[in-house]
């Protein structure tokens, strides 16, 4: 007598991918040089945009796949720290001619575009990876932006596309990262961010923030007892700074409640 082996029911959640719109531009931009159509006109960034979106679709095949923007106008960070992201440079010219070329290949491709005036692209990609939770799909986000290690969870992950590809799930955000994602966000308060002018802690950095915060558990923890804190200079900084550390923790924390439409058949790919 033979017994029957038992028959797997699981079925493969379907993906949605996330894709960071202005960092795959920007790396487009700077990976190509010199291309321009015969008007003159630079077409680098496009090109390269176009590529890595073929890539991408061809490699993963997702089930669903929208391109995110930062909208246009000031956010809610900016009414909240009037210097938040002051330093960044102005878009080079050549790249800002590109931008409603790469919209327009987005349309001719058929990607859908997100963007919401008065959020970041961060804050749409957070909102619509919680909602593909709920909807028991996996959410993959196409960025090389650390912050993103704060979405990951057991359905949500993230994708770098570098040199190679990497997929962050938890244990590989703490891997390459040094903490899991549920201190992600503390870790990128107590650093700072420069090229955002986030100003976090002054004199603790990196690698000091992501020791305290494993020894410690949260900034919370942190600023309770900074005199537990060993090394002075950390420790001071602690003490003179502390609201300005919980208003950088707010700063990089990526909202998930940005009001938009979940309309899943307009992101079929």
């Amino acid at each position: 007598m033979t017994t029957s082996q038992p028959v797997s029911t699981a079925v493969k959640k379907k993906r949605l991918f996330l894709v960071d719109g202005m960092s795959h531009i920007f790396r487009a931009f700077y990976a190509i040089r010199g291309l321009t159509n015969s008007q003159g006109v630079p077409t680098n960034a496009v090109f390269g945009f176009a590529s890595m979106l073929r890539k991408l679709v061809r490699q993963y095949q997702p089930d669903y796949i929208a391109i995110v923007f930062d909208g246009m106008k000031p956010t809610f960070r900016h009414e909240s720290f009037e210097g938040y992201k002051a330093n960044r440079a102005a878009m080079p010219e050549d790249l800002a001619r590109q931008i409603p070329l790469i919209r327009k290949l987005c349309e001719a491709l058929h990607l859908p575009i997100l963007e919401i005036e008065g959020f970041e692209a961060d804050d749409i990609i957070g909102t619509f990876s919680q909602r593909a939770e709920q909807e028991v799909l996996e959410a993959v986000i196409v960025s090389n932006d650390k912050d993103m290690f704060q979405l990951v969870t057991e359905q949500v992950r993230v994708l770098h596309q570098a040199k190679a590809d990497i997929l962050f799930d938890s244990a590989k955000v703490e891997e390459f990262f040094g903490v899991p994602p549920s201190q992600v966000v503390d870790v990128l308060g107590l650093m700072g961010d420069s090229v955002d002018n986030v100003p976090g802690a002054p004199g603790i950095g990196e690698k000091g923030a992501k020791e305290l915060i494993k020894q410690f558990g949260s900034i919370d923890k942190l600023l309770e007892q900074p005199d537990k804190v060993s090394r002075k200079t950390y420790r001071e900084s602690l003490q003179l700074h502390r609201d300005q550390i919980l208003q950088s923790r707010q700063l990089v924390t990526i909202h998930t409640a940005v009001p938009l439409d979940w309309n899943l058949a307009e992101l079929q790919s």
